[in-house]
């Protein structure tokens, strides 16, 4: 907002003298609220305020979460998997990133759904009021010697740690809780469009594909893996 003087048309023009700052929406609507503007003015006004406002509440939460990535430092490796490879669980990310991003503002709750598979949604929330969230999903973890409760817990926690490591952006430590094994690092974004593309073209059962490489999402699957996975996918092809 310039420095010029503001007309709002009403009945009459309504002039709103100079201010040495940029007014604010919230601002024009006060002040067409003293001065009786018709409903309609006032209509557009608060809806003016409310995409101002949103778009504010947008630019504090993309600060906030980018002071607070920031700070977070690596996080230290803290169990170990069953092939003996070290990894740091979801306490581990907890103790150190909650009081980092509490002091920006920033906060974070989990949503659980389970049907054939098990989905972890991250809503990463700022005070302000802006919000985001994104979702993993994947079956119960069947490794080793758990029970049913066992297995969902293990794939609860994995999927919790991994969405909120995406929520903030971080690097996930170079470990997947031992499930792949000593495989390298995981496929690229583009193997993974890769394979889901080719999931889709075979209609593949996902849950399936996930269970049979014990991962949570196509993601985890290691690079060593890739080619197994795709001539697995063909073959299937193949099959139909």
């Amino acid at each position: 907002m310039s420095d010029a003087a503001l007309t709002i048309r009403d009945e009459d023009y309504v002039t709103i003298t100079p201010r040495t700052q940029a007014m604010t929406p919230a601002d024009m609507l006060s002040m067409a609220v003293e001065r009786g503007s018709s409903v309609e003015v006032m209509s557009k006004l608060m809806d003016l305020r409310e995409r101002w406002e949103v778009g504010q509440a947008r630019k504090a939460f993309d600060a906030a979460v980018a002071s607070a990535k920031a700070e977070i430092p690596m996080i230290a490796k803290n169990r170990e998997g069953h092939n003996k490879t070290r990894y740091a669980d979801f306490s581990a990310y907890a103790a150190v990133v909650d009081p980092i991003i509490a002091k920006h503002g920033l906060s974070y709750r989990f949503r659980t759904t389970q049907t054939d598979k098990i989905s972890v949604s991250c809503i990463l929330s700022h005070r302000d009021g802006h919000s985001e969230e994104n979702t993993l999903s994947g079956p119960s973890d069947t490794t080793g010697s758990k029970n049913a409760i066992q297995a969902i817990g293990s794939t609860l926690t994995y999927l919790q740690r991994y969405t909120l490591i995406q929520a903030l952006g971080l690097a996930a430590t170079n470990d997947d809780d031992g499930r792949s094994g000593n495989m390298g690092s995981a496929i690229s974004d583009d193997q993974i469009g890769e394979l889901v593309e080719l999931m889709d073209s075979v209609s593949a059962n996902k849950a399936k594909f996930l269970e049979h490489f014990k991962i949570a999402a196509v993601g985890d699957l290691p690079s060593a893996k890739f080619k197994q996975a795709v001539d697995m996918l063909n073959a299937k092809r193949g099959r139909a």
